[in-house]
């Protein structure tokens, strides 16, 4: 299935990347785990949707029906919105009630809608009514920073703007550096080291569960069959 996409990171604190993509036939897509949330935009048959999108704790197949169009904002962690906590959006999303060619609804309120050059502009704008705050240490940790407070505090907050454990997020963001690590061409082996998994075993545990691949099939992407989601490197992470 042709699939066209691109992305870019971002200069906001708030906002972990900026895709969109373009679908030209009918197919599946695997979707790959992830441990952020986001805010997605997608026009199918003239019609434009616009959901809040929770971190996915798996792979999973998406079908995509006939050309369609999408646009997502990826919010960093530590990230949330009061009215929507990301807990209770893991593995869902949430749908606008209302959405036409130039505004959507969010948070009962219309929006102008945002475009992949403007991202940022957009979400400057929630956080300036209150729709979106940020908890620093989250990102901070999640990086590999060492906090200032306790590991109960950490924990709880961390739950409370993720909707995930620490743990949780290092095993999807770990499966996700392997991924594109193999994809480059990478070694199994050298991978298995570099990212500390125990062994070639505990790699593919985690590629088939996380990403819904094997080592082989992603060294190999010709081979695999359907087209995966968004994969990129995570820079300035100290944990791998």
């Amino acid at each position: 299935m042709p699939i066209e996409s691109e992305h870019r990171e971002s200069d906001s604190p708030y906002v972990a990347r900026v895709w969109r993509g373009y679908a030209s036939a009918s197919g599946t897509l695997t979707s790959v785990a992830t441990s952020h949330w986001e805010l997605v935009f997608w026009r199918y048959q003239g019609v434009l949707h616009a959901a809040v999108r929770g971190p996915e704790t798996s792979a999973s197949t998406a079908r995509l029906i006939g050309e369609s169009e999408s646009f997502g904002i990826l919010f960093a962690h530590g990230t949330s919105m009061p009215h929507l906590p990301v807990p209770k959006l893991v593995d869902a999303e949430v749908e606008s009630p209302h959405v036409d060619g130039r505004r959507f609804v969010l948070r009962g309120e219309e929006w102008a809608l945002p475009g992949f050059d403007t991202a940022e502009d957009f979400v400057g704008r929630l956080v300036r009514e209150g729709v979106l705050r940020r908890d620093p240490l989250v990102d901070d940790v999640v990086r590999g920073g060492v906090p200032e407070v306790g590991a109960r505090s950490v924990e709880r907050r961390v739950a409370s703007a993720t909707g995930l454990t620490q743990g949780a997020i290092r095993q999807i963001d770990r499966a996700r550096h392997a991924a594109v690590l193999l994809g480059e061409g990478h070694p199994s082996l050298e991978v298995v080291h570099r990212l500390g998994y125990y062994d070639q075993p505990h790699m593919a545990r985690s590629l088939q569960r996380f990403i819904g691949r094997t080592a082989t099939q992603l060294q190999k992407p010709d081979d695999a069959g359907e087209p995966l989601s968004l994969l990129y490197k995570i820079e300035g992470d100290e944990r791998f």
